[in-house]
């Protein structure tokens, strides 16, 4: 072993003695071994464990965290890559006006905040990537300040978590140098995006985890009590950051289960009322306490957007309505009989239609078809998309009667072909399962019931009145049971390419919801209803219970998310992340040939896929060896690895594995969080291959702990500081050398692009052709 201590054999048998099952007044980490005198630790350890160099070392680092991520921080003033969403985001908040997106709203909240406070007025679009600040005299730099601060402090933190687990100054430097100079990490930081807050929270919400743990000797105490609800209210600041942040609260939730399962042992010697408080305790803090800021956030959110805006339509009418100067709410009209409507679906936004045209007599796969009028899916205003309501019962002459209401049966009459809409056992054209929909001559009542259809109007009352643009309902076929629906996929040319409408049997169905946009005509073919509907005074938005806006809302996060399933040219799988086979392009500017490429220091993420995979061999060999009654490692390494690097594994795999699961697009970045977890892994295997002991104990006495034995310290010897210092340098070497890609400037010309592209797979711009040697 390095340093002046004494050396130990790591191959040993155990020798016969008390039983090692420690009681609730044993520190985890005291162990009968010869006890270490720090006297006798290297100069450089010595040194470098002192309060001062602890000081400055995360002085230096802050100092250089923020230096890196703020250089050059307004280049470029064009918007960059997904600035063109978050920086939108934070324009609609200062406007008032909503919107809808897959994550949750903390940090895009920050950002509005950020905006307002630097005097953004909201009107900047934010359109394209490329379109510049500059002109429009956006204070961008005070927007990308947020995530830029952010980033930086996340760099104490991960130092401040390997100290607070025992782990030496130099090796606390080591895992904090893997963020420090990540080229992605910096490239991520200072653009208006949204993983600088995320890391940020999930970094606090383990530290303050820690500092919770190391308190468990004086549970119940103040500092315990602050430390728990800390963890928890950083957790629930992460899950409301970004979407993926759940993945923090499902890896508290599994050290917190791996927790109460070792305070339930017998062997602790444990009550089952002491128990109870410890989980009652961990239920406020890692549950309740997170559950009310989660809804305090979103409360928030939707007090700020209480003005129309681009999400609208995304929501519920009963949602819509809520907003001030939504269409719905001030175009919204009840429709009688005998007006003539044009209907959209809600989800692809084309028009009920239909044309002269017939359908093919045989499909391409030899189905016969019914060779009656064709009925799509149009995308356009036109005359063939009006349909007037038909009723099927006697109506008065005049008066609410002529009102359509809910569960009505009706039918719809195609104006231009003056045939009634009718779906009949017959596949539709893409869909063999599904009912053909097609027209019948008026007049022809030989299939009269074949052109019944009931309204179904969504969440209403009973008997309630159909309503333009606010009235979502399904058509429901009344003897076959099967609801008007439509999807993407198109026709052939024979039906110009248009979609398909067909009856799927599936009448619950969300996708198979429709509105009528507009009200053409009355029952005498007026077109102006102004008679009709009268001086209509400006509505005041309704009013909808906070809990049903917020399911409503977290339950289009989730579907729009798992929809994000188009293919992007940048997207790649789990597999390739943690050894950058790819990146992605954020931005390019040909003039100068500049461009921000998203990619990690290779040298950092590699050895940080090198200390996962030493670590996982490590554990494996431990446990084969003590299978064979042999002691690899002492105690207080081993739970040292077990509990502190296998707390940082958790949140790696937590963070890592479920992407595999994912059917959605997926990007380099989404594994950022993982990188900085297997930072602190590297860290932890760096302490073991250099120092056979560790610092130990960890946890702050308590008065349920006995007289602690004497402590034993890592020493690291002089090498650390020098492999640690040569491994920085080359790391630094290497983020220099990729810069021009990290900061967009300066512009490189074809050959020195090619020279950054370490990986073949690396797809820069403005790369040189290769030339054939003569």
């Amino acid at each position: 072993m390095s340093g002046g201590g004494p050396s130990r054999i790591r191959n040993r048998k155990p020798q016969p003695g008390p039983s090692r099952d420690l009681s609730p007044e044993v520190d985890e980490d005291e162990h009968n071994i010869d006890a270490q005198n720090p006297r006798n630790r290297s100069y450089a350890e010595k040194v470098l464990e002192s309060e001062q160099a602890n000081v400055g070392m995360i002085a230096l680092l802050t100092t250089l965290a923020f230096a890196l991520r703020f250089y050059k921080i307004n280049h470029p003033d064009q918007v960059v890559f997904d600035e063109v969403h978050f920086g939108k985001f934070a324009s609609y908040y200062i406007l008032r006006q909503y919107y809808f997106d897959v994550h949750p709203p903390f940090a895009k909240l920050l950002f509005g905040l950020a905006g307002w406070f630097v005097g953004y007025d909201g009107h900047f679009g934010f359109e394209n990537i490329g379109d510049s600040y500059t002109e429009a005299h956006v204070p961008y730099v005070g927007m990308r300040a947020l995530p830029a601060i952010l980033g930086s402090l996340t760099v104490p933190v991960v130092y401040a978590i390997m100290k607070e687990c025992g782990f030496s100054t130099i090796v606390a430097t080591f895992s904090a140098c893997l963020v420090l100079f990540d080229n992605a990490h910096v490239a991520q930081d200072r653009l208006i995006l949204l993983d600088a807050t995320f890391i940020f929270f999930m970094t606090l919400t383990m530290y303050s985890y820690i500092r919770f743990k190391k308190l468990r000797y004086r549970d119940f105490s103040f500092d315990w009590w602050l430390w728990i609800l800390a963890s928890g209210t950083f957790m629930a600041l992460t899950w409301a950051s970004k979407v993926n942040g759940v993945l923090t609260v499902v890896a508290v939730g599994i050290a917190v289960i791996i927790d109460l399962w070792d305070i339930l042992d017998i062997k602790k010697g444990h009550s089952l009322e002491y128990f109870w408080k410890h989980f009652a305790a961990r239920a406020v803090a890692f549950i309740v306490l997170p559950l009310i800021l989660y809804l305090s956030i979103f409360w928030v959110h939707l007090a700020i957007l209480t003005n129309s805006g681009p999400g609208d339509t995304f929501m519920s009418p009963a949602f819509q309505e809520t907003l001030v100067g939504n269409e719905l709410l001030l175009n919204s009209h009840e429709i009688r009989y005998y007006d003539t409507i044009t209907i959209r679906h809600r989800d692809t936004r084309v028009f009920l239609h239909s044309h002269p045209d017939k359908y093919p007599l045989k499909y391409e796969d030899g189905r016969i078809s019914s060779q009656g009028q064709q009925v799509t899916g149009y995308g356009h205003e036109d005359t063939n998309n009006y349909w007037q309501v038909i009723p099927t019962k006697a109506l008065p002459e005049t008066g609410r009667g002529r009102v359509v209401r809910d569960e009505d049966v009706i039918q719809l009459l195609h104006v231009n072909t003056q045939t009634l809409l009718l779906t009949h056992d017959v596949a539709s054209p893409l869909m063999p399962t599904n009912e053909e929909f097609t027209t019948w001559p008026k007049d022809d009542l030989s299939r009269y019931n074949d052109t019944l259809f009931q309204l179904r109007l969504v969440d209403a009352f009973e008997g309630e009145a159909w309503k333009s643009k606010s009235g979502h309902f399904r058509l429901i076929h009344v003897p076959t049971k099967v609801a008007m629906w439509t999807h993407p996929k198109q026709l052939p040319d024979w039906a110009y390419k248009q979609q398909e409408i067909n009856g799927n049997k599936n009448v619950n169905d969300k996708t198979a919801i429709w509105f009528v946009d507009n009200i053409v005509a009355d029952e005498s073919g007026e077109e102006d209803l102004s008679g009709r509907t009268g001086d209509v005074p400006p509505k005041e938005p309704k009013s909808l219970n906070f809990f049903k806006k917020f399911f409503e809302l977290q339950i289009l996060m989730l579907q729009h998310n798992a929809g994000l399933t188009a293919s992007h040219p940048y997207a790649s799988g789990p597999i390739n992340w943690p050894f950058l086979i790819s990146g992605i392009s954020f931005w390019t500017q040909s003039d100068g040939q500049k461009q921000i490429y998203f990619i990690g220091n290779i040298i950092g993420w590699w050895a940080c896929v090198i200390g996962i995979s030493l670590y996982t061999g490590i554990m494996l060999a431990d446990t084969v060896a003590r299978r064979r009654e042999i002691e690899p490692l002492t105690e207080p390494v081993r739970h040292r690895l077990m509990n502190s690097t296998g707390f940082f594994l958790l949140f790696w795999a937590v963070h890592y594995f479920p992407f595999f699961l994912m059917s959605r697009q997926l990007f380099l970045h989404h594994y950022l969080p993982s990188h900085v977890a297997s930072a602190l892994v590297a860290g932890s295997v760096l302490s073991f291959a250099l120092s056979e002991s560790v610092n130990y104990p960890v946890s702050v006495w308590g008065p349920r702990l006995r007289t602690p034995k004497k402590a034993t310290y890592a020493d690291l010897g002089s090498k650390a500081p020098i492999i640690v210092g040569v491994f920085a340098l080359l790391m630094f070497v290497m983020f220099v050398y990729i810069a021009p890609l990290t900061y967009g400037t300066p512009g490189l010309d074809g050959h020195a692009v090619n020279a950054r592209r370490l990986l073949s797979s690396w797809t820069l711009h403005f790369a040189a052709k290769p030339t054939d040697g003569i």
